[in-house]
């Protein structure tokens, strides 16, 4: 349930359109829905201006089909991230006009696209071509919350050539979101070229002493640049989530 559902709804009451007992049932869900194994938060696009979004690890497909059943007839949109491929199937078979995106382990259900609110640019940068999934993650939020989207990928500081040759677009940005694993230095380096808030995302790409993403993490909260805020392991939603905050205001 959006604003413009309930306005529509209001609205039609009060040209007696819709009769009171009708509205009442339209919003009998307002605040959730309990269907045993999920309390659906039909209200958080009021609350937050953006869905619920189902996290698909560790859901069956059933229980993510019945779900997106119950969203579907309040929102129009709805992201599925972390699904794996063998759900997905099974979802989109189900939903044919479900988008899976496999390079981001991320479905989206839309009833049409998505109007622009963001006021500028988010880039979207890889460290690796390994850190890839996680930071498609990060643009394919940021692009269905309603923004203009850019990405370079494979830019990290062994070869930091690679990354002034794109200083044009990271000069443009309204927020960068940098995902980098192994030592995670990227995001300390873009973030000391530009006055723009910078995104750090770790990744759990590397080798042992990577920990499972613990040394980029400690890396990005350990920087010297100022402008910089980081994001939970492998959390490319979550930056792509705030990047889309940042760039609405």
């Amino acid at each position: 349930m959006n604003l413009n559902s309930l306005d529509k709804i209001l609205t039609s009451v009060a040209s007696g359109k819709t009769t009171v007992d009708d509205a009442i049932e339209s919003l009998k869900y307002l605040s959730f829905e309990d269907i045993e194994y999920a309390h659906i938060d039909h209200h958080r696009s009021l609350r937050k201006g953006f869905p619920e979004v189902i996290f698909g690890q560790g859901k069956t497909s059933d229980q993510i089909i019945g779900i997106l059943e119950k969203m579907m007839m309040q929102e129009n949109i709805v992201l599925i991230t972390r699904i794996n491929k063998h759900n997905a199937e099974k979802v989109t078979s189900h939903f044919p006009d479900i988008e899976y995106h496999e390079d981001a382990n991320m479905a989206v259900w839309k009833k049409h696209e998505t109007a622009m609110q963001g006021k500028g640019t988010i880039v979207v940068l890889s460290a690796g071509t390994s850190d890839i999934p996680v930071a498609k993650e990060a643009c394919l939020t940021a692009k269905y919350m309603g923004n203009n989207v850019e990405s370079i990928f494979d830019v990290g500081v062994a070869g930091i050539h690679r990354l002034f040759d794109h200083k044009e677009l990271i000069d443009k940005a309204t927020v960068l979101v940098v995902v980098a694993g192994m030592e995670g230095a990227l995001p300390s380096v873009v973030a000391g070229m530009v006055s723009k808030p910078v995104i750090a995302v770790p990744t759990s790409i590397g080798y042992g002493v990577n920990l499972g993403g613990l040394t980029a993490l400690f890396a990005m909260l350990n920087s010297c640049s100022s402008n910089i805020a980081v994001v939970n392991i492998d959390n490319g939603f979550g930056a792509g989530y705030m990047a889309s905050v940042i760039n609405r205001v």
